[in-house]
């Protein structure tokens, strides 16, 4: 039998109350990796103002480069990708509607085959009936739509794994002619100038982080 004074004791640390018991429990780990990636926000500017094919910048342009956001949007390609069709777009004719060119390809060397801001040749209007090339809402959106439908081509001939890859052979595939083997490990022109801006966009949002808090600073 159990004296009076055992029984003591075994009961002077009563049960813990529930907030006791979990003052030692670990913490799940939190996901605390934030997006680093480019913002439309930023693309927009070093579209409007990085642009080395325009001589100035306009509210009409700006009015464009805003309507091909929307555009680029809607398909919703991966961060690295972001801005794809601006520099496209800024490259080919500096967001310019009604630009012409690829005169050379043509029969007597002075019908444009290329027309738009994404210098589109005839072939678009096959693929996509009743497409206006000096349209940019339409003409961006055929662009990104041919783009698109080459990503299970993609998949099947280069076997990226990542969405990154994958868009960008799917971008040089779609805007170069055919080739035996694909065009896996190419890279569209455009590519260099968005691969810029995305680097002047880091380079800026760590100036206003050195920036920041300091006096004088000029940020």
């Amino acid at each position: 039998m159990i004296s009076k004074f055992l029984l003591a004791l075994l009961f002077v640390n009563p049960i813990a109350e529930p907030k006791d018991l979990t003052a030692n429990f670990i913490k799940p780990i939190q996901n605390t990796r934030q997006d680093t990636s480019p913002t439309y926000d930023e693309l927009h500017d070093e579209a409007l103002f990085n642009c080395p094919y325009i001589k100035r910048a306009t509210e009409e342009k700006e009015k464009i480069i805003a309507q091909l956001i929307e555009i680029e949007k809607a398909f919703e390609p991966p961060p690295k990708m972001r801005g794809m069709l601006l520099a496209a777009a800024c490259m080919e004719s500096g967001y310019n509607p009604q630009a012409k060119g690829d005169r050379k390809f043509s029969r007597n060397k002075k019908i444009p085959l290329a027309i738009g801001i994404l210098q589109m040749w005839p072939i678009y209007e096959k693929m996509f009936p009743g497409l206006d090339r000096t349209d940019p809402k339409q003409a961006a959106t055929g662009w990104m739509t041919h783009i698109v439908r080459q990503i299970p081509k993609v998949k099947k001939t280069c076997r990226y794994k990542t969405e990154a890859r994958i868009w960008l052979a799917a971008w040089v595939t779609g805007i170069r002619s055919k080739k035996v083997g694909g065009r896996c490990n190419e890279r569209p022109l455009h590519y260099r100038l968005l691969k810029r801006w995305h680097k002047n966009i880091r380079k800026d949002r760590k100036i206003r982080m050195d920036c920041a808090g300091q006096d004088g600073c000029g940020c």
